[in-house]
């Protein structure tokens, strides 16, 4: 999909984007759409800047992240509000209390159709940017910008309902706060960690030979995902706010430090593939020794940009960015032929050794010592 077909996906999902947000709209009212965006904002400004953090070794193309946001933001919450509104309606036409049959849809329902479409949208990337999707981290981007962009009009919808409904009470403002504290402050990260699975085993799959490895991954975290929302569903709609305090203290919160333990985990690992595989240039006498230990290292990394920075400006800061995100993408096309998941990468290597050879003379040529 890279090219002309990514824009135009991505604009065929901002437009349902915003139908999305128009559906939204006509739940809560016009007048407290604007609000309500302004409140979500702040909840997704943390999840992006989180998601650009565990993206540093070889950020993600911007199209594929596109994709992934508005599929999201679109295709995942119209189907969510289709099916989960329907199956309450299904369930009162059957007989069943509107209480029970809400705390059904949002238990049992909701979980099931969000995380399978949300999982589509990962999918839909690791096909189209095959040879971009290399890895666990890969996924877990994916998977949280996914889980972003659906988080980002649900809570519209939250932060909307809450100001509408609070509208003309005296302790209107409390109400909102209520709700944005339990969204954007105490679970900003909950659709992330549930999407994460799938862009996990996703990733885990990336790494496979076999084309059709996602076959087995895609059911595999599903199967997490699900689970994990129907738990915190299931603890928010049914325990009492002290059963709901009790599970997230004491389930929520030590799922959601493994996860990022595993985040750290995962990006020290990807620092070791830099270093192996430039290691190996290096005995070919393509990279010095020198070079290898500061680009197999974040902070080095940032040293070297603010030590060209002091010695060249700004155009050699964005030169010393440059040399080190090509010697990164020709580690990581190594890598790929090295795990036989790639073999045509070896046709990329002559152009990707002359665009380092390339990036390391304009640094030189821009620093003055």
């Amino acid at each position: 999909m890279p090219g002309v077909g990514a824009v135009v996906a991505a604009a065929v999902l901002g437009v349902l984007g915003l139908v999305a947000v128009a559906v939204v709209a006509t739940s809560v009212g016009p007048t407290a759409v604007p609000l309500a965006a302004l409140l979500a904002l702040v909840p997704l400004a943390v999840v992006l800047a989180t998601i650009a953090w565990v993206d540093r070794w070889e950020p993600e193309p911007l199209p594929a992240l596109a994709v992934a946001f508005g599929w999201g933001a679109s295709v995942s919450v119209l189907v969510a509000l289709v099916v989960n509104t329907g199956a309450v309606e299904v369930l009162v036409a059957l007989g069943t209390g509107l209480g029970e049959a809400s705390a059904v849809g949002a238990t049992v329902v909701a979980p099931v159709i969000e995380e399978v479409v949300k999982a589509l949208g990962v999918l839909v990337v690791l096909l189209a940017w095959r040879r971009s999707f290399d890895g666990p981290v890969d996924g877990l981007v994916y998977g949280a910008t996914v889980a972003a962009g659906f988080a980002f009009v649900e809570n519209i919808l939250y932060f909307g309902a809450a100001i509408s409904g609070s509208m003309g009470l005296e302790d209107s403002g409390a109400a909102v706060a209520t709700v944005f504290v339990l969204r954007a402050v105490v679970s900003p990260f909950a659709h992330v960690m549930f999407t994460a699975c799938v862009g996990l085993a996703l990733g885990i799959a990336a790494r496979s030979p076999s084309p059709t490895a996602w076959l087995l991954a895609l059911p595999t975290g599903l199967v997490a995902a699900v689970g994990l929302h129907a738990l915190w569903n299931t603890t928010a709609v049914r325990s009492s706010s002290g059963g709901f305090v009790a599970a997230y203290v004491t389930v929520q919160v030590p799922v959601f430090l493994a996860l990022v333990g595993l985040v750290v985990w995962l990006r020290s690992r990807e620092g070791r593939v830099v270093r192996d595989r430039l290691g190996e240039y290096a005995r070919r006498g393509i990279v010095g020794p020198a070079e290898v230990t500061h680009l197999s290292s974040l902070g080095d990394r940032r040293r070297a940009q603010a030590w060209a920075r002091a010695n060249g400006g700004p155009r050699a800061a964005r030169a010393m960015r440059d040399y080190q995100r090509a010697a990164t993408v020709l580690a990581f096309q190594a890598h790929r032929v090295h795990l036989q998941r790639d073999l045509d990468a070896l046709r990329d290597e002559p152009a990707l050794v002359a665009a380092l050879a390339q990036a390391r003379t304009r640094l030189r040529a821009t620093l003055t010592v």
